[in-house]
């Protein structure tokens, strides 16, 4: 019998997470960019990895989907949350989270970092939009993940 304990149990609870989630994100957000203000370089990127890796980890195990969660669940079930992954395009979903997995994903928001990194030359004002800018990428990750991971769970619910 699957643990359903561990996931949502209604429309109501997933949109319940997804607002715990999305107040994780901003607060994960803001000392992401209170982290890039800091003018050293390399300490916001490292910094950054380690609070990207912890978020999605916490808005998955919010929504039941770790891999130890997932494993829980009987096959059918399984299939189920991994279908439904692939179709959101959840690459994070039903993963063990490292700072590598992470790193993958960053690169893809190349542009941003690129960006980011590059605000740094002006003094002030560039510490100020590189902040700005790493609190935008970073909730736009995180709440994209969310959406995800809610989609899944959405999956999840109705297969029951």
């Amino acid at each position: 019998m699957p643990d359903w304990t561990l996931m949502p149990a209604s429309e109501r609870d997933i949109e319940e997470v997804k607002a715990r989630c999305r107040r994780i994100v901003k607060r994960r957000a803001a000392v992401s960019a209170g982290i890039a203000a800091v003018p050293l370089p390399g300490v916001d990127l490292a910094a950054d990895l380690g609070l990207f890796a912890a978020v999605i980890d916490d808005i998955n195990r919010e929504f039941g989907l770790t891999p130890a969660q997932i494993e829980r669940l009987q096959p059918r079930f399984r299939l189920v949350a991994y279908e439904a992954a692939l179709s959101v395009g959840g690459m994070l979903i039903g993963k063990l989270i490292t700072k590598e997995l992470v790193l993958q994903l960053l690169r893809r928001s190349g542009a941003k970092l690129v960006a980011k990194q590059a605000t740094r030359i002006v003094p002030i004002a560039g510490q100020i939009a590189s902040a700005a800018i790493g609190f935008i990428a970073f909730r736009q990750i995180g709440n994209q993940h969310i959406d995800a991971c809610a989609k899944v769970a959405a999956e999840l619910l109705a297969a029951r």
